[in-house]
C-alpha cells in the first residue's frame, strides 16, 4: 500500500494520529504492546516516515549534515565523495550545505540543524568566521560536529586537516629551488586556519633560506575571479614583480593564469607558479600547474568515521581528536626551471 499517511495508519489502528506517533518516537507514554501494535502496522503498510521508520524508533533522523563554503573548489566535490561512501556503508543520508563564505549564512544553517534534524554534522568554516561559539553550541544541543580542513582556532573540537604549515613550506621551497627570487603569497582575506598555517610556512621557508620576507609580497585577494585578475594583472607589472606566485587556493592560480594571459606574461619561463588545489584538470591546463594535491577523498572518509564514532557514542564526551594527513607536492610544467 502506497502512500500510507498517519491518519491512515490511525484509523487501521483504532488509535488516536498522536497516539500512533508517541508510539513511533518510542516515547514512554505508550505501553510496550501498543508499541509493537503500532510497529507491526507501519511494516505491514510500508508506512515510511521521513526519512526511515526505523530511524524514527530509534529517535536518529539518520541524516549528517555537511556543511561547506563553496563547492567550485574541488577539494570540496572530492571530500563529499569520502563522506558519502562512509555514509552509505552506515545507511545514512547525506544533506549538503553551502555558506557561500558568509558567516551568517553559516550561522542560520547551524541553527536550522538543531532541534534533531541531524545526527551529526561536517563543517568546513567560511571565511569570514571569526567566532565558532555558534558551532560549538551545536554539541551542548547533543549534535555532535567535526570540523575538516578550515578548522577553528581553539583545539576543544574534533579537526580532521592536512600538514598545511609543512605543505606551505615546501611549495616555497619548490618555488626557490626552481630559481625564484621573489616569491608571493596569495591568499584569500578572511579567518581562514588554512591560510595562516600555509602562510606561516612560506614565511618559515623564506627566513631558512635567508630571504627578506616583503609584506607587499603578501596579497589579499577576494572571492571574485575577476576582481582578483585585476589585482594581479597590477602586481606582475610592478618593476620590482615577483617571479613566483604561491596560491593558497586553487582559483587563485586560475585568476594568475588569466592576467598573465592578458599582460602576455610567460609561464613558467618569466613567472613560475604553484598552488593548493585538487583541480582534475591541473595537468591539462597549459602550462600544466603544479600543485599541492590534499589527500580530500581521505580527508572525506575519516571525517565522516570520526562522526559516526561520536554519534555511536564511543567517546562522544570531551572528545579533542585532530587528525593530520599529508599532502603530496606534484610538480608540472608551471615551476619548471627554464
Amino acid at each position: 500500500m502506497s502512500g500510507v499517511n498517519l491518519k491512515k495508519l490511525s484509523e487501521e489502528l483504532g488509535l488516536s494520529i498522536s497516539s500512533v506517533s508517541k508510539a513511533l518516537r518510542d516515547s514512554y507514554e505508550i505501553s510496550a504492546e501498543t508499541k509493537k501494535r503500532v510497529l507491526e502496522m507501519a511494516e505491514k503498510l510500508n508506512y515510511q516516515p521521513n526519512p526511515f521508520a526505523r530511524g524514527l524508533r530509534k529517535r536518529k533522523s539518520i541524516t549528517i549534515a555537511v556543511v561547506i563554503p563553496e563547492i567550485a573548489n574541488n577539494f570540496f566535490s572530492v571530500a563529499i565523495d569520502g563522506i558519502q561512501l562512509i555514509a552509505q556503508q552506515k545507511g545514512y543520508h547525506v544533506l549538503t550545505y553551502l555558506t557561500h563564505e558568509d558567516a551568517q549564512s553559516e550561522e542560520s544553517t547551524v541553527k536550522h540543524l538543531q532541534g534533531g534534524r541531524v545526527d551529526g554534522v561536517l563543517i568546513s568554516l567560511c571565511g569570514d568566521s571569526a567566532s565558532v561559539g555558534h558551532l560549538l553550541s551545536l554539541n551542548e544541543s547533543g549534535v555532535p560536529i567535526v570540523f575538516f580542513d578550515r578548522v577553528p582556532e581553539t583545539r576543544e573540537c574534533p579537526t580532521v586537516t592536512t600538514d598545511d604549515f609543512e605543505s606551505g613550506f615546501k611549495a616555497t621551497e619548490h618555488l626557490l629551488h626552481a630559481g625564484c627570487k621573489r616569491i608571493a603569497y596569495l591568499r584569500v582575506r578572511g579567518h581562514l586556519s588554512t591560510s595562516q598555517k600555509r602562510m606561516d610556512g612560506y614565511l618559515a621557508a623564506l627566513k631558512k633560506n635567508k630571504l627578506h620576507a616583503d609584506p607587499k609580497m603578501i596579497v589579499d585577494c577576494t572571492n571574485e575571479n575577476m576582481s582578483n585578475v585585476e589585482l594581479l594583472k597590477k602586481l606582475l607589472k610592478l618593476k620590482n614583480r615577483p617571479d613566483g606566485i604561491f596560491a593558497s587556493v586553487e582559483k587563485l592560480a586560475i585568476s594568475t593564469y588569466y592576467a598573465c594571459n592578458e599582460i602576455k606574461l610567460k609561464i613558467p619561463e618569466q613567472l613560475k607558479i604553484i598552488s593548493f588545489s585538487n583541480l582534475r584538470t591541473a595537468s591539462l591546463l597549459s602550462p600544466s600547474l603544479s600543485t599541492i594535491t590534499q589527500p580530500a577523498f581521505e580527508i572525506g572518509k575519516e571525517s565522516a568515521t570520526l562522526l559516526f564514532q561520536m554519534i555511536e557514542k564511543k567517546n562522544f564526551n570531551n572528545r579533542i581528536e585532530q587528525v593530520v594527513l599529508k599532502s603530496d607536492l606534484i610538480e608540472r610544467n608551471s615551476s619548471k626551471r627554464k
